[in-house]
């Protein structure tokens, strides 16, 4: 079989599926949910030991050190994964809740309900726990779905889809709800991306080269962000050992990830006392500094920046530092320079902090906290299957409610229309 006809046999395979998990009650997808974190439990040597082989070729084929960080699994990961599950498995079913109704004149009752997407192809690279957060969301929220993970992870996503598999099988659902594409060649790609008979929605998760690529050769709607250029915005009279805690935590904690923060904004009033502590800091971690000229006469042996500085996700140890002169200049900078990804004001000033969640365009805004909140399971959505910066249909993590669209529901008594 070739790997357009496999592929093709992969969709009609899911789209039947689809009308099956659409249906399947609340407690049997919570208990295929549960069984798939049993599973990772139960098959943790396992796991780690295929992961291992994705490692150790990554390294030899030399991969970037954040490539290397996404691939790999570890006993916290598999406790994280199953974690996960179970908090889905928590959460309430959106299929086929019924939201505000409202009487017509005529009489006639309308409503919305909740329905599953349908079919949902994913498309990723690296990190192997997307295969287990996109089939525990796509199950919850009554989907089938198609996931390809990059071949950097192939060894690690066949073991994970093994024990999805088992959990489906034991509880009855059809094996082809939650399919893993289990060949390398990057052709299986482009031809999930025709399927538009059979698919309702993509998803690519990566890096930019990657959403590109799909959203260019893609027949199906794509929902996507094509990367994350994060701000701090240090705002006139914060309270310094906050701000530092949280440019810290933001730049460090995982760099090489969307959320991370990719430049500090900090307001002139602020920067001769604040600055220097905060490089300090970040300088320890190994962070490089790239600053505009007056951050260079506060830090003047930082590197100075560019013009390509600003746009740029780093996905690494390098800050880019700009000093503003009011809330205004921050505001046009992350406008101009800024992905709709999530952006940070760290502010005592509550009028400023209402303005800036008002004004800032950013799929999730934050006062007072690290842009290492957007996350779907940090914000309580229990994971997420990526995060949105496109608005249609959804706009930042997607959860369980985000994989689901409404119908209108109408009751009457006999009307008919004049």
């Amino acid at each position: 079989m070739t790997i357009e006809s496999a592929i093709e046999e992969m969709a009609r395979k899911a789209r039947g599926a689809s009308s099956v998990i659409a249906k399947t009650g609340t407690d049997a997808k919570n208990k295929v949910l549960l069984s798939i974190a049993d599973g990772l439990y139960a098959q943790t040597e396992e796991i780690l030991k295929e992961n291992g082989k994705d490692v150790a070729r990554a390294k030899e084929l030399g991969l970037t050190g954040a490539m290397i960080d996404r691939l790999t699994i570890t006993e916290e990961t598999i406790r994280s994964m199953g974690e996960g599950l179970t908090e889905v498995s928590r959460l309430a079913d959106p299929v086929g809740a019924v939201g505000e109704s409202w009487i017509r004149p005529n009489g006639l009752q309308v409503s919305r309900m909740r329905i599953p997407l349908g079919v949902i192809g994913i498309i990723y690279e690296s990190r192997p726990n997307v295969t287990i957060d996109a089939a525990g969301l796509c199950l919850k929220a009554g989907n089938a779905a198609i996931l390809r993970g990059g071949s950097e992870a192939f060894h690690s996503n066949q073991a994970l889809s093994h024990i999805i598999q088992q959990a489906l099988g034991t509880h009855g659902l059809p094996a082809e709800t939650i399919q893993v594409v289990n060949v390398r060649d990057r052709s299986a790609v482009y031809n999930l991306l025709k399927q538009e008979d059979c698919i309702d929605l993509i998803i690519p998760r990566g890096g930019e080269s990657l959403i590109r690529s799909v959203v260019e050769n893609s027949t199906i709607p794509v929902l996507k962000h094509y990367k994350g250029v994060c701000h701090v915005y240090v705002d006139e009279g914060a309270d310094p050992d906050m701000a530092s805690d949280i440019c810290f935590n933001a730049k460090v904690q995982r760099p090489g990830v969307c959320n991370a923060l990719e430049t500090l904004l900090i307001h002139s009033a602020e920067a001769a006392s604040v600055l220097p502590a905060i490089a300090v800091r970040l300088r320890k971690a190994g962070v490089e500094i790239r600053g505009c000229p007056k951050t260079m006469h506060i830090l003047p042996d930082a590197t100075p920046a560019a013009e390509s500085d600003w746009p740029e996700e780093f996905l690494d140890l390098i800050l880019a530092v700009k000093i503003v002169g009011s809330m205004d200049e921050a505001i046009a900078h992350i406008g101009r320079y800024g992905s709709n990804h999530t952006e940070t004001i760290v502010t005592a000033n509550y009028q400023r902090a209402r303005r800036f969640l008002r004004e800032v365009d950013a799929s999730v805004v934050l006062v007072n906290a690290s842009t290492r909140f957007n996350d779907g399971g940090q914000l309580g959505l229990g994971a997420e299957i990526g995060i949105s910066t496109s608005k249609l249909h959804a706009f930042g993590p997607m959860g369980v409610e985000e994989l689901t669209t409404t119908k209108f529901v109408v009751f009457g008594d006999g009307q008919i229309r004049e």
